[in-house]
C-alpha cells in the first residue's frame, strides 16, 4: 500500500516540513459568516433527524428509526469536528467564541471541551514521539516492547487492538464513561475537573429534560444508537489518521514536530459526501502541520499545493487494511500486524 506512494511522497517531503508550516499560515483566517453557516447546516439537520427518529419509533417502527439514527450520527460526527476546530481556535477569530461554542457542543458530543482541548493539544505536540506516548493517542507498542511484555500484558494489548474493542466497546467506554472524568489530567488542578463536572451536569439536565418529554425508553432507543454510531465513526477516523503502515514513530532525540506532522498523519482521500460529513478531517497531514486552518479551508490547500495529495494517501478501501496493523517495527520503520511480528521473530 505504501510502496506505491514512496516516490511521490519523497517529492513533497524533500522540502523542509517547517517551510510547509510557514507556507500554510496564510490559510488560517476563519470566516465568521462561513462558520455560522457550517453550524446551521450541521446542527439543524441533526435536531430534525433526532425528532424524525423519535417520530418513526412511535408511529412506524424501529426498522425506519434505526436508519434515521444512523443519519443523525453522521451529523453528530460533523458536530464533533466543529468542536475539534474550536479546540484549536480555528473556527472563530476570537478565543472566547471558540471556547464557549466548544463547551456547548461538548454537552451534545459528551466530550468536556476544556479537558479534551488540553489532551488533544498534547497529542498534537508529541504525535509520533515514542518517548511521549500515552495522552490523546491510540496506545501503540513497538515490536520489541510487545515481545518483552509478560503473557498477560500481551493478551491485554491484543484485546485492546481487537476491532470489536477498538471500534465497538472502546468508543462506547470512551464517550460514555472515560469522558466523565478528566482522565490524564486528574492531578493538574481544578480546571480539568470543572470542565468534566460542568459538562456532566449539563448532560444530565439535557437528558432529564428529554426523558421527561418523551420517556426513558424512547430516549434510550433514539439517542443511544446515535451516540454509539457516532462514537465508533469518530474513533475510526482518529485511528486511520495515524495508524497506517507508513506512518512515522521515532525516539525523542530524532523526533521532529513538523516532520512527524507531515509524514505521521494520513491524507484519508474519501468520497466527496464522506469528506463533507467528516469535515475534511481526512486532510490530516495538513491539519497537523497547521492546526489553526478551519476545516472548510483544507481542500483549498490541496488545490493550491497538489504535491501534498501524495503524502500518506489512503483510499477508503486501503484504510480497511489498517485494522490489522498493531505494532511499530523500528527496524523496518512501519506498522506491522501481530502475524508479521511473529514471522519476523521466527526468522
Amino acid at each position: 500500500m505504501g510502496n506505491s506512494q514512496d516516490s511521490a511522497a519523497c517529492a513533497a517531503t524533500a522540502q523542509d516540513a517547517r517551510l510547509w508550516t510557514k507556507l500554510l499560515a496564510r490559510y488560517r483566517q476563519p470566516s465568521t459568516a462561513r462558520s455560522l453557516v457550517e453550524i446551521a447546516i450541521t446542527l439543524l439537520p441533526l435536531v430534525a433527524l433526532w425528532v424524525l427518529t423519535w417520530a418513526a419509533l412511535e408511529l412506524v417502527g424501529y426498522w425506519l428509526a434505526l436508519p434515521l439514527a444512523l443519519a443523525a450520527a453522521a451529523f453528530m460526527v460533523r458536530l464533533f469536528l466543529i468542536q475539534h476546530d474550536c479546540s484549536h481556535g480555528a473556527f472563530f477569530r476570537h478565543r472566547l467564541a471558540n471556547a464557549w461554542l466548544g463547551r456547548v457542543l461538548g454537552v451534545l458530543t459528551l466530550t468536556p471541551h476544556d479537558w479534551w482541548r488540553r489532551t488533544h493539544a498534547t497529542h498534537h505536540a508529541y504525535a509520533g514521539n515514542l518517548d511521549r506516548r500515552g495522552v490523546g493517542d491510540v496506545d501503540t507498542l513497538t515490536v520489541e516492547e510487545y515481545r518483552a511484555r509478560p503473557l498477560w500484558m500481551r493478551l491485554r494489548y491484543r484485546l485492546y487492538r481487537h476491532p470489536l474493542v477498538m471500534f465497538g466497546l472502546g468508543p462506547a467506554y470512551l464517550f460514555f464513561l472515560q469522558h466523565r472524568l478528566p482522565i490524564g489530567l486528574m492531578r493538574e488542578g481544578w480546571r480539568p475537573w470543572l470542565s468534566a463536572m460542568a459538562t456532566n451536569v449539563a448532560i444530565g439536565l439535557a437528558a432529564a429534560t428529554l426523558i421527561w418529554l418523551i420517556g426513558i425508553k424512547a430516549f434510550l432507543l433514539v439517542h443511544l444508537p446515535i451516540m454509539l454510531f457516532a462514537a465508533s465513526a469518530g474513533v475510526w477516523l482518529f485511528y486511520v489518521q495515524h495508524q497506517f503502515e507508513h506512518t512515522t514513530w521515532t525516539k525523542d532525540d530524532d523526533w521532529d514536530l513538523h516532520d512527524a506532522a507531515l509524514r505521521g498523519s494520513s491524507y484519508y482521500d474519501l468520497p466527496a459526501f464522506l469528506r463533507w460529513f467528516t469535515a475534511n478531517i481526512g486532510i490530516h497531514h495538513v491539519h497537523h502541520l497547521c492546526s489553526r486552518i478551519p476545516y472548510y479551508r483544507l481542500p483549498r490547500v490541496l488545490r493550491d499545493h497538489p504535491e501534498l495529495r501524495h503524502v500518506g494517501r489512503l483510499t477508503l478501501l486501503q484504510s480497511f487494511r489498517c485494522v490489522r496493523l498493531a505494532l511499530w517495527d523500528e527496524r523496518q520503520r512501519r506498522l506491522v500486524s501481530f502475524r508479521e511480528a511473529s514471522a519476523l521473530s521466527a526468522r
